[in-house]
């Protein structure tokens, strides 16, 4: 037998009766180098709990909006380009429309038309009132303006819509930003032929943004709403603000969706980032699977109990395992902070058994 065996062994029978009392096992320095021991410490960090995951910066929907065109015409003017700031009312295009002038000289017509109508309603209810007509001509004259009136404000809502300025003929149609924020994308080319609803430019405010994260599901289940997410080697950070509940079948991966204000502005929409996230708490703690030990139908982790010259104390505490896949696992009854066995474990378990290691 080696010097090293030696040195090893004599310890080893000495602490069986110590882990079969469920006490602590104290190992020297030359039993945590025969046995390989490593530690790790649970709730480091959240690329401990979770790793890193890929995610893709959104703008929230609530802070799109899009030009488009009211009427079918030819884009005359262009203000604007992607990545420029715009203010709210800014003009960003010019549209030439035939379109747009059929819709004014019909709004002018339905005004004009319901603006007679009105004096002679006005001028029927004068010569009734002397009794020189009879009801039912006033009655049809009523009727006549109003349908003349309902008409006239369908097409003023109509100039409305399609941002046509009522009361005149001629000159471009101009568009406009309906929100402060930047240009994301341009859909057409100066000259260019467009019809009813063509995409002119896309805009958005970009604070707060959105991140697009797929997780795997075991580390999904150890999340809650709230969580801290935080873009790996940066200062960008956020919370959880909605968890998925359907699973892609192709990858197993749920949809996590993160919102980020702080140093949103060094974010880019479409931007592939990778995140980490902390797990929320009471939600467990995420150690490797190489530190649990399974014996008579429990599990156990070895924590680290204590450090000094003597040696390290080890004690093997029981839990319960919330969720498991490749080579992490979720469990309740470690806490954040302690310091745990992720290597040299069958020896540890052999210790506190009394057999050898399976």
């Amino acid at each position: 037998m080696s010097v090293s065996h030696r040195l090893f062994a004599l310890p080893f029978c000495a602490f069986i009766g110590l882990a079969s009392a469920a006490e602590p096992m104290l190992l020297q320095a030359a039993q945590l180098k025969a046995l390989g021991i490593e530690t790790a410490v649970a709730g480091a960090s959240a690329a401990t709990r979770s790793g890193t995951l890929p995610a893709r910066v959104l703008v929230p929907n609530e802070q799109l909006r899009v030009v488009a065109a009211p009427v079918g015409g030819m884009v005359e003017m262009l203000a604007v380009a992607p990545g420029a700031s715009v203010k709210r009312g800014q003009v960003v295009a010019h549209l030439a429309s035939p379109q747009a002038l059929e819709l004014q000289r019909d709004a002018l017509q339905s005004g004009s038309q319901a603006a007679l109508l009105q004096q002679s309603l006005k001028r029927d209810e004068q010569l009734f009132a002397e009794g020189l007509i009879a009801e039912s001509r006033l009655q049809a004259t009523r009727a006549n303006a109003a349908q003349a009136a309902a008409q006239a404000s369908q097409q003023r809502q109509g100039l409305a819509l399609a941002g046509v300025a009522p009361g005149k003929l001629g000159g471009p149609l101009a568009l406009s930003a309906p929100i402060d924020g930047v240009v994301l994308e341009q859909g057409v080319q100066l000259g260019q032929r467009v019809e009813t609803a063509a995409m002119i430019y896309r805009i958005a405010k970009l604070s707060p943004l959105w991140l697009e994260i797929q997780a795997p599901l075991i580390v999904a289940a150890g999340l809650k709403e709230g969580s801290a997410v935080k873009i790996a080697d940066s200062e960008v950070s956020g919370r959880l603000i909605a968890i998925g509940r359907a699973v892609d079948a192709a990858s197993q991966t749920v949809l996590l969706r993160a919102a980020v204000g702080k140093g949103a502005e060094t974010l880019h929409p479409g931007q592939v980032v990778e995140v980490e996230i902390a797990a929320g708490g009471g939600q467990g703690q995420r150690l490797p699977a190489a530190a649990l030990a399974r014996h008579a139908g429990k599990t156990y982790a070895f924590v680290q109990t204590a450090s000094n010259d003597q040696g390290v104390s080890f004690a093997a505490r029981p839990l319960r395992v919330l969720s498991q896949g490749g080579d992490s696992v979720l469990v309740e009854g470690v806490q954040a902070g302690e310091r745990v066995a992720v290597k040299g474990v069958s020896g540890l378990k052999a210790l506190l058994t009394g057999v050898g290691s399976e």
